[in-house]
């Protein structure tokens, strides 16, 4: 019987982006972090292969793992040779897979993608944006906060047998429902009455519990502990607030969109080659900072990948106040200098039309390859969610522009082309830049 590389369509994209990347590349960075002894690990490629598939086909770690034993291409793509009829391994391995190999591994993923394209790396200009990669956290407010704080202190009580002097199970239960017509006029001092009687019931339950747990169960759940009384202390205009009881770093970001005031997750920054498109760095900030101040982790990055720093970095109005970092010009829109020839103008002109590329890439990072929501856990999730969207971002447009060769074979094959007039009419300028016409 032969083997998956003879029973896969060579035409299909899957199995060429399968063949063109450099998996030797994870396995010798990746071998440093394996014992030669105990149960034998994963392969590397078979790991690797399956983070990238998740954010290439917007899936999730169990249902990833559950598609590869129904699809040929994609075990092709993580390295097997025959067809395997049993799952590749549990969903949590990826879990452990992606805290072994750390920022620095995603990081690498990211550099190895981006390095498909060396010709667009050659690139001297990049542009720089921002956005919010909002965590998989309910809309936070104060009574879903105090009511999980509540159960909290419930489930701890009834984990080591603590008596409480009183649970408040039947007030909470009344309290839950006077919370359900806040914003009805007749009501809404109801609720404010009941937010407040919930505040006071959590602050009860956690001094009985700090009262009557074991010394060394108080100090195993002591952080959770301050969590909590810090949600029970802050106030509305309160600075660095707890939004989320299992993700505390989570912070509210406002961009001033119209359909949604604020978010809640962390700012992301992305970089792309100006004329090209590729993702040359992916940084996920966990503190909400001014965007400019945003630049030189982002620029380092971007000077990794690309072996050479950046000459210009073009930005939008956000990034107002930050001129140069460390040999690169930030340009960001202005009126335009009188003194100007109209050649630099026009050149201006055309930097800031491109500048706007990166929201619609921004886009598609979100809506296909799963930054619209984070579902890893920490600040380490953000970084590497949004380090492994990049890398999908640039395996697509690898495969994008093998289409629109095989597309400019198929056509030149067919017909005899010596007009550059029909061709300029049939092809957008960015995409005849990378062909030569004779």
């Amino acid at each position: 019987m032969p083997g998956l590389a003879e029973q896969c369509d060579p035409r299909q994209s899957i199995k060429k982006l399968a063949d063109a990347i450099p998996w030797k590349t994870f396995e010798d960075a990746f071998a440093s972090l394996y014992s030669n002894t105990g149960r034998p690990a994963k392969p590397v490629r078979l790991m690797v292969g399956l983070l990238l598939l998740k954010q290439l086909e917007n899936l999730s770690d169990e249902v990833v793992v559950e598609r590869w034993t129904q699809n040929i291409y994609y075990q092709y793509f993580c390295g097997m040779s025959d067809f395997q009829w049993s799952m590749p391994c549990d969903p949590t391995d990826l879990v452990y897979f992606r805290e072994r190999i750390g920022e620095e591994g995603v990081h690498l993923i990211l550099s190895v993608t981006a390095n498909m394209h060396p010709e667009n790396l050659k690139e001297k200009e990049i542009v720089v944006d921002t956005t919010v990669q909002e965590k998989n956290i309910t809309h936070p407010t104060d009574t879903k906060l105090l009511i999980k704080i509540i159960e909290r202190c419930w489930k701890l009580a009834n984990q080591y047998g603590i008596q409480l002097r009183r649970t408040f199970k039947k007030e909470v239960k009344k309290l839950k429902m006077s919370q359900r017509w806040y914003r009805h006029p007749g009501k809404a001092k109801l609720a404010r009455k009941g937010r407040r009687r919930l505040r006071t019931v959590a602050g009860i339950l956690l001094r009985d519990l700090h009262r009557k747990l074991p010394g060394d169960v108080v100090k195993a759940h002591l952080e959770d502990f301050m969590i909590y009384w810090r949600v029970l202390l802050q106030k509305r205009t309160d600075k660095n607030k707890i939004y989320s009881l299992h993700e505390p770093q989570v912070y509210c970001v406002a961009k001033g969109k119209e359909h949604k005031k604020y978010e809640f997750g962390s700012k992301g920054s992305v970089a792309i080659t100006a004329e090209s498109g590729i993702i040359v760095s992916a940084v996920a900030h966990p503190k909400n900072i001014y965007d400019g101040h945003t630049l030189p982790e982002v620029l380092e990055l971007a000077e990794a990948v690309m072996g050479q720093r950046p000459t210009v970095a073009i930005a939008d109005r956000g990034y107002r106040g930050v001129n140069e970092i460390n040999g690169t010009t930030i340009l960001t829109p202005k009126p335009g200098d009188k003194d100007a020839s109209k050649t630099e103008k026009e050149k201006m002109k055309h930097r800031f039309r491109r500048r706007s590329v990166v929201e619609a890439v921004i886009g598609h990072l979100k809506a296909d390859f799963r930054l619209m929501r984070c579902y890893l856990k920490g600040t380490i999730g953000d970084q590497i969610n949004l380090l492994l969207a990049a890398s999908a971002w640039n395996l697509k447009k690898w495969v994008n522009t093998l289409s629109f060769f095989r597309v400019w074979s198929l056509i030149t094959r067919s017909i005899k082309v010596n007009d550059e007039a029909f061709l300029l009419f049939l092809f957008t300028p960015s995409l005849l830049s990378r062909v030569k016409i004779n």
